[in-house]
């Protein structure tokens, strides 16, 4: 048995993803995809891949992302959502903030989608002990101030108009280096839901 292949939440328990096991074939199926070959590329049993697409298991965040990577699709289409039920124009007077910890966000793109960007203001001195680890990708854009931004074992010092783009399983820490703070464009793959809706906040109770 692959590592990925550990116990996800089966239908039924408390905090369950939405089913989508109607979807998994039939994304697997317009991608020309056996289930051999498709769960070779995953990581996964075809055993285990059976048993996500005929709904007897649910799968994990990270096999997500592994599959809609695979298929050439986003997380949300493989939850089922039409891109048509959301508005695709997001105005500067719906963005009402959010705070945690902080940090101040404004919601700069459609809620649900396989990508979720926010305008984010971080003061001097907050949250830059955070070290968070999660699934996906991540690309920010520094908008005002200074970024002072962890990967792994390197520190890069980001000014007004520098960009990174990094796998968000890699160790990083974000902070203001100015006393003014830092105002920057983030954008994240993240499967999108009330405990995800801040990327830099807690998910399911625990650091990202």
């Amino acid at each position: 048995m692959n590592a990925s292949d550990a116990a996800s939440p089966a239908a039924g328990q408390g905090g369950e993803l939405p089913a989508v096991a109607p979807q998994l074939r039939a994304l697997r199926r317009r991608a020309g995809l056996t289930l051999e070959a498709a769960a070779r590329d995953a990581g996964l049993s075809p055993a285990h891949l059976s048993r996500l697409e005929t709904g007897q298991r649910q799968p994990s965040l990270p096999m997500l992302l592994a599959l809609a990577r695979i298929y050439g699709t986003t997380v949300s289409e493989l939850l089922g959502e039409r891109v048509a039920d959301r508005d695709a124009i997001v105005r500067a007077a719906d963005m009402d903030p959010s705070r945690a910890a902080g940090w101040t966000y404004f919601q700069a793109g459609a809620p649900g989608r396989g990508m979720q960007a926010l305008r984010v203001h971080a003061p001097y001195g907050a949250q830059g002990d955070i070290v968070r680890v999660h699934p996906g990708e991540e690309w920010l854009y520094v908008l005002k101030g200074r970024l002072r931004l962890r990967l792994g074992d390197a520190t890069h010092l980001l000014a007004p108009g520098d960009s990174a783009h990094f796998d968000s399983l890699t160790p990083h820490r974000l902070a203001a280096e100015d006393p003014d703070g830092v105002e920057l464009l983030f954008v994240h793959t993240l499967l999108q839901s009330p405990t995800a809706a801040l990327c830099l906040g807690h998910l399911n109770g625990e650091l990202p």
